[in-house]
C-alpha cells in the first residue's frame, strides 16, 4: 500500500512538471534546456541527466541570472542560467545524440516529433 501510493504521488508530480514545461514552451518563453527536453516528451530523469551535455557548446539565446550547483562535499558554485528559445532548441535537438544508444533513440524520436 505504501509503495503504491508513493509511486502514484511520483506519477502525479512528474505529470505536473511536464504539463508546466509544455505550457511554458507553448507560450514562447525562454526556458532552460531541461524544460525544453521535458516539453518534448523526454522523461524527467533523462532530461536532468543530459541537460548539461545538451547545452554544452550551444550559444544560449539569453544568459539569465545565477543559480547554485553543488560540487563535491559542501562546496557550491554560482553558474549562469542559459535560456533558449524554441528555434535554437530545435536546431540543437536535431543534431545532438548521446553516446548511450538508448538515450540516443529517445532523443531521435523527440527530434522527429518536434520536426513534424
Amino acid at each position: 500500500m505504501n509503495a503504491s501510493s508513493r509511486t502514484a504521488r511520483q506519477i502525479i508530480r512528474n505529470r505536473r512538471i511536464e504539463n508546466r514545461a509544455v505550457k511554458a514552451v507553448r507560450n514562447r518563453e525562454l526556458q532552460p534546456a531541461r524544460t525544453h527536453l521535458l516539453a518534448t516528451g523526454i522523461d524527467a530523469a533523462t532530461a536532468k541527466r543530459f541537460a548539461g551535455a545538451f547545452s554544452n557548446r550551444t550559444v544560449p539565446t539569453w544568459t539569465g541570472g545565477k543559480t547554485v550547483i553543488k560540487l563535491k562535499g559542501r562546496r557550491t558554485k554560482l553558474v549562469p542560467v542559459k535560456l533558449y528559445d524554441l528555434p535554437a532548441f530545435t536546431a540543437r535537438l536535431s543534431v545532438y545524440r548521446p553516446r548511450d544508444l538508448t538515450a540516443a533513440g529517445i532523443f531521435a524520436r523527440a527530434a522527429h516529433r518536434l520536426a513534424a
